[in-house]
């Protein structure tokens, strides 16, 4: 990962920001990123956002560990991983996925209209995260009723992992997934967050 800015402990820190914008600007130019990454702060805590060419790929809680995550990334999709802080190439797909979020934790916006990179995520797991993405604000189903969906009402435990392993929380909401007795069941952010997000979108 390119990370050797948050090394330089000497430097002033409006020489660094300049460093760093001229790095962005650098990187964008040469198409040298495989990703762009920022965080933003919300009521579920600080979620990292991380975008390749292909959109939005990773959001993930600070319960996960960021620097742990972008590890993960740099393994999955390659070592040129730049915090983005301008609107510079991939800066433009984290300023809207900044901008959706922002306008959904205040209740106004129901659905994201944002590129998704799924490529995390394959087999069975992909086809549950399909159809998540189709499950309404302030719907809910049961792991069950999901299984059932995607062809395999056995799998209710597939279902489970495919939710606990979702790249793209929030966005692909596996949030809205219950158990069948209407318990909150797991979540990647832990159960208070998700209590959290089913409340807001109870309340809108």
């Amino acid at each position: 990962m390119i990370t050797a800015l948050d090394e330089l402990e000497y430097v002033d820190s409006r020489e660094l920001s300049r460093l760093h914008s001229a790095l962005e600007r650098a990187a964008t130019e040469s198409g040298a990123l495989d990703a762009a990454y920022r965080t933003l702060d919300s009521p579920v805590g600080s979620l990292l956002l991380a975008s390749t060419e292909r959109g939005i790929v990773r959001v993930a809680f600070a319960r996960e560990g960021h620097d742990a995550v972008l590890e993960s990334l740099a393994t999955k999709l390659g070592a040129r991983i730049l915090k983005m802080a301008s609107n510079l190439g991939l800066g433009r797909r984290l300023d809207a996925a900044v901008r959706e979020l922002d306008e959904y934790f205040t209740g106004s916006r129901s659905e994201f209209d944002l590129d998704l990179d799924l490529i995390l995520s394959n087999g069975f797991r992909r086809e549950v995260l399909d159809h998540l993405r189709g499950i309404g604000f302030g719907r809910t189903e049961t792991y069950a009723q999901v299984a059932d969906a995607t062809g395999s009402p056995r799998a209710t435990r597939a279902v489970g992992s495919a939710c606990a392993t979702n790249p793209l929380p929030i966005l692909v909401p596996c949030h809205r997934v219950l158990r069948s007795d209407g318990t909150l069941g797991g979540y990647l952010g832990g159960l208070d967050a998700k209590r959290t997000l089913l409340a807001l979108e109870a309340a809108a």
